[in-house]
């Protein structure tokens, strides 16, 4: 399996973190249903955007990278991110590169301009756009068009790139020069795993016309399949928009896991099926983080209770694998808990360790998702809202409570609608009630 990992200009925001996650989900879940993985992950570290930032700081392209690069390993450690079995760079290829280059022009795929360019010829290639389903009229739409005077034909696109002055380069038979972005991953792909793979992935946005150039210089050099199956994960808005520099909307992962924990990034993430896109509101990761303390709560009270319970709940496991078989579904899986969670506060009180049971497997299961991986406690300690009810509302809430005994129903409803006024909701329960700040 091979995924289309960061280009290291820039530190890693939450789109690099989702799709980061999701196939690592994709590897771990195949490889609890018996599947041996070899599962690889790129960092594009030579291109346009990289040699931009190398002229805006100063710092040659290289040392930048290089750079880049460790922030990004280190912020996606905090995050608990499974590590790919093998990590694969372009500078690390380039002869490799350079070798699938010739051989496409060999073939008569691809051809040399005057400048030291090189570009795939794609009339030779006649399945281009099977990926996409674009045909040559509107193939052009979202494709930067460079150096029209040396291509044969504008849809055209570079294997290879002349290096400017002051750019980094590699020595090549056509001249000095830095490898395209598109046969990166395609020559990559082959010296790791040869002509074929089982799974391709990443960001949809990826498809055209990143994703339809690997297929035509692949399969066009090989004569084979490229891949058996594509996966293209949804994209992240931000409030509704689409996130962007331009915009100035970019949610570093950073900045979230200094606010919330780890595991509140993985349920807020894959709550959501992952072919979907992700609206991040302004509450979408404080209410994951809610729902983990409720669930570690109730975690935490069935371990104390039952210390010495080691049994497990199969129903739990077969009805997550159930949801993942059926392409993946995060959002199903985690959509289950709240049932679970309530049936254990249930047999909680009733001082049955069926609970502790089921907090077992849940654990065990859903750790695969990277969740419920810690201490209650210690969870709890960390993340559960901390403030002091003032003595004002606890006394409003007991007064409520009164009000319920006497079954004067008029009376309650008023004083819900008071707390609620003063910024607090009241849920009732078995046990008397809770009251939580809005």
């Amino acid at each position: 399996m091979y995924a289309c990992g960061i280009t290291v200009s820039g530190e890693a925001h939450i789109g690099h973190a989702y799709q980061a996650l999701i196939y690592d989900v994709f590897r771990k879940f195949l490889e609890k249903q018996g599947y041996e993985v070899t599962y690889a992950r790129n960092y594009t570290d030579v291109d346009d955007k990289i040699i931009a930032k190398s002229h805006e700081t100063g710092i040659p392209a290289d040392k930048y990278a290089a750079m880049m690069i460790e922030k990004i390993d280190a912020v996606m450690a905090r995050a608990n991110i499974g590590e790919p079995t093998l990590w694969l760079k372009a500078t690390e290829n380039i002869g490799n590169i350079i070798s699938f280059i010739e051989e496409l022009i060999q073939k008569g795929h691809a051809y040399a301009a005057e400048n030291g360019d090189v570009y795939f010829d794609v009339d030779s290639y006649p399945a281009y756009g099977q990926l996409s389903g674009r045909d040559k009229e509107d193939m052009l739409d979202g494709v930067r068009v460079e150096n029209d005077d040396c291509k044969k034909n504008a849809y055209d696109f570079a294997l290879w790139k002349a290096a400017k002055e002051g750019e980094i380069f590699w020595d090549s038979p056509w001249g000095r020069g830095r490898p395209g972005w598109h046969i990166e991953c395609s020559a990559m792909n082959r010296a790791a795993f040869g002509d074929s793979i089982d799974i391709h992935g990443g960001g949809r946005d990826l498809i055209f016309p990143h994703h339809e150039n690997e297929i035509a210089q692949t399969e066009a050099l090989t004569g084979k399949p490229f891949a058996k199956y594509w996966t293209h994960n949804g994209l992240i808005k931000i409030n509704g928009q689409k996130m962007s520099k331009s915009l100035g909307n970019v949610l570093l992962l950073s900045d979230i896991l200094d606010k919330y924990s780890d595991e509140a990034l993985k349920f807020a993430l894959l709550s959501m099926n992952y072919r979907g896109d992700i609206n991040v509101t302004d509450t979408l990761f404080s209410e994951a983080e809610t729902h983990l303390v409720r669930f570690y709560t109730l975690i935490g009270k069935a371990e104390k209770e039952f210390p010495a319970e080691e049994g497990l709940f199969p129903e739990i496991d077969k009805k997550f694998d159930e949801a993942m078989s059926d392409d993946f579904n995060t959002a199903l899986a985690l959509a289950d808990l709240f049932g679970y969670f309530k049936e254990i506060g249930r047999l909680l009180q009733e001082h049955d360790g069926t609970a502790r049971k089921m907090t077992n497997q849940i654990r065990k299961t859903y750790s695969l998702l990277g969740i419920f991986r810690r201490d209650a406690g210690e969870y709890l300690a960390a993340y559960a809202p901390n403030e002091e009810i003032p003595e004002e509302i606890k006394k409003i809430a007991e007064e409520r409570r009164l009000a319920r005994l006497n079954r004067d129903w008029a009376k309650s409803d008023e004083l819900r609608e008071q707390l609620k006024s003063l910024g607090y909701s009241v849920k009732d329960s078995k046990e008397g009630y809770e009251l939580t700040k809005i």
